[in-house]
């Protein structure tokens, strides 16, 4: 008989982090109620406002209008979001690794444990389950593969089978509207050209993840991912039609604060500015609040690509921006440093910002 939250002996920890049966395994036992250990405290969840929601821009005229770069750079400024329609990336690549992402969390348990912590061939690639199950006094409500990129023929050897030849493609025609997206923002900040150092900097290495966030049984006690804001440069995010991707608005400017959801567009990616970003264009660029719900009927999921700077690299205020007097707002900071931080402690807002601040 499968276990219910209810006995006393079922060991949820062992279940779900160390058998690898992550809240999947947990929704799929048909649990009438959340078990405690999701319950969030009520600071976790949000205040849903009516609110115009980020921009949509059309890409498709990209080549001949300028006020397209112009849009992007603005929303970057003012939201921190946007969604983008006709960006280039083929609607089946996008259809394809999202199949490719229920395809890898449909394997059984005992297949996706073996890219776990404890058993993965490699750090680049890991499944698991909430966020910082170790830090966080209640667990989120989400599953996970996380595929760091280092070469191709690295994630050929060691990537799933089930979804590695999608998560590449979706990489790869990414990467023409990633670099065309920061040839825009560079150029507002006065940056003209992106040497090699540059490019090192602003997309030097690449995260791709795939998120599961099963059926849950009460939604609104828990969370999918907690309040944070990401640490990339840029983040290409590719939602499913179900939705659940909240932003924050109106922080600190005097007006109604809270959350407005990011409805699903179909073919549409939601691109995002990320802490380094931020830092880089010293604060000119925003990396905002965001979170995911739990939905009580349908099983969700997302798909991530995280554009970061070398882990190696060192980021900053970038001199163009400085060059006019303006004064730093943050201190140079191994960007390692900066991502360790981040991952050491539970989803805390934008807490992390402040590691690099002067």
């Amino acid at each position: 008989m499968a276990p219910t939250m209810s006995t006393d002996s079922f060991n949820l920890t062992d279940f779900v982090i160390n058998k690898g049966n992550g809240v999947k395994g947990l929704s799929d036992l048909g649990l009438k109620s959340l078990p405690k250990q999701y319950i969030q405290p009520q600071e976790a969840l949000i205040n849903i406002i009516p609110h115009e929601s980020i921009p949509v821009i059309d890409m498709s005229n990209w080549d001949s209008d300028p006020k397209v770069a112009e849009s992007i750079c603005d929303a970057a400024e003012k939201y921190g979001f946007f969604q983008l329609v006709n960006h280039g990336v083929p609607l089946e690549v996008l259809d394809g690794v999202k199949d490719a992402t229920h395809r890898f969390f449909g394997l059984p348990a005992e297949v996706k444990r073996n890219y776990s912590k404890e058993l993965s061939s490699t750090n680049n690639v890991r499944f698991g389950t909430s966020f910082s199950p170790d830090a966080e006094k209640a667990l989120e409500w989400k599953d996970y593969l996380s595929l760091f990129y280092v070469s191709e023929d690295e994630a050929s050897a060691l990537w799933p089978s089930a979804c590695k030849d999608e998560c590449l493609e979706y990489m790869k025609r990414s990467e023409i509207l990633c670099k065309k997206l920061m040839g825009a923002l560079m150029e507002r900040l006065n940056v003209k050209e992106i040497d090699e150092k540059k490019e090192s900097l602003l997309m030097g290495s690449k995260r791709i993840n795939l998120n599961y966030y099963p059926r849950c049984p009460n939604p609104n006690l828990t969370i999918g991912v907690g309040r944070h804001s990401d640490v990339s440069a840029l983040t290409f995010l590719l939602q499913d039609e179900i939705g659940g991707l909240y932003v924050r608005v109106n922080e600190g400017k005097g007006e109604e604060d809270g959350w407005v959801h990011v409805p699903p567009i179909e073919g549409s990616l939601v691109i995002n500015v990320g802490d380094a970003l931020q830092i880089l264009s010293n604060g000119r660029y925003k990396s905002i609040e965001h979170c995911v719900i739990a939905s009580g009927s349908k099983n969700r999921i997302s798909i991530p690509i995280f554009v970061n700077p070398k882990p190696s690299d060192v980021i900053g205020p970038l001199p163009e921006v400085l060059a006019s007097g303006e004064k730093p707002k943050y201190k140079n900071i191994l960007y390692s440093d900066y991502v360790k931080h981040f991952f050491r402690k539970a989803h805390d807002g934008k807490k992390t910002v402040g590691f690099a601040e002067i």
